[in-house]
């Protein structure tokens, strides 16, 4: 009877974050969906369309289908991040985060409802961009299951991302320098307009140190069937550093580093 108290309790305050956090970004939908949706239909008009028309063919399919699974990832990549980066660090800002950690409830539903709202955000992000993609080319899936779980796996990744990120900011300028510094080189240099095999030997070897390229090639895998990457490696990568930027969170909050001083 104790236990079952406790399972309702985690589930309550899990809801709870889940919920807050749904709604913070629905509000402002235009802030949060809008733009990723404009941005990637931008992209799809000048490279899909008019660039793509004279790059012709890659790997085998026409240059706006090549990038349209590296498109749609990205977007979802940029807005699971952002989403917690910025409700965590207003949380510490604006002292809430306090009452959470003082609540009976373990810092993993803590970890796992931001999060839950940084992959929410990311699907909905997702969702509405391959939507748009279809006024612009034929999309097919290649395999669903495979494509779900990757669409999936990412948000979380960069979700936990976004959580350590927070974690160490001291200021809203703060929050911006990895997605500027990090994020976004990663997310270009990640395969996400052009095939690897395009590039000389060094530069190919290079890019395997790029984790984004493992997502977006396991993703274009999933819509269409082709991947520079070997799929199994790309999916024990993208299960690794979820694992290990899980373990280091948790750590994180164990210690209240960034919190507690």
């Amino acid at each position: 009877m104790k236990q079952l108290s406790r399972t309702s309790r985690y589930r309550t305050a899990f809801q709870t974050i889940l919920t807050k956090e749904i709604l913070r970004f629905g509000r402002i939908w235009k802030q949060t969906v809008l733009p990723p949706v404009i941005t990637t239909t931008l992209y799809y008009i000048i490279f899909g369309n008019l660039i793509g028309q004279r790059i012709g063919e890659m790997d085998g399919f026409a240059y706006i289908d090549f990038i349209v699974p590296g498109l749609i990832l990205m977007a979802v990549i940029t807005s699971s991040y952002s989403n917690v980066v910025s409700s965590f660090f207003s949380s510490k800002y604006q002292h809430h985060v306090e009452e959470l950690l003082i609540s009976p409830v373990p810092n993993w539903i803590i970890l796992a409802g931001y999060v839950g709202g940084g992959v929410a955000r990311g699907v909905a992000v997702g969702i509405a961009v391959t939507l748009v993609s279809l006024f612009f080319t034929d999309l097919s899936i290649h395999h669903y299951g495979w494509t779900l779980v990757v669409f999936v796996l990412t948000s979380i990744l960069f979700a936990l991302g976004g959580f350590i990120n927070a974690i160490y900011a001291n200021s809203f300028d703060d929050i911006s320098i990895v997605p500027t510094f990090v994020l976004t080189p990663l997310t270009y240099l990640g395969g996400v307009f052009y095939s690897i095999r395009m590039l000389p030997e060094f530069w190919q070897q290079v890019s395997l140190v790029n984790p984004v390229l493992y997502m977006v090639n396991a993703f274009r895998y999933g819509l269409l069937g082709t991947s520079d990457i070997h799929i199994g490696l790309a999916l024990v990568i993208i299960l690794l550093f979820i694992i290990g930027l899980t373990a280091f969170s948790l750590n994180l909050l164990k210690r209240g580093v960034g919190i507690k001083n």
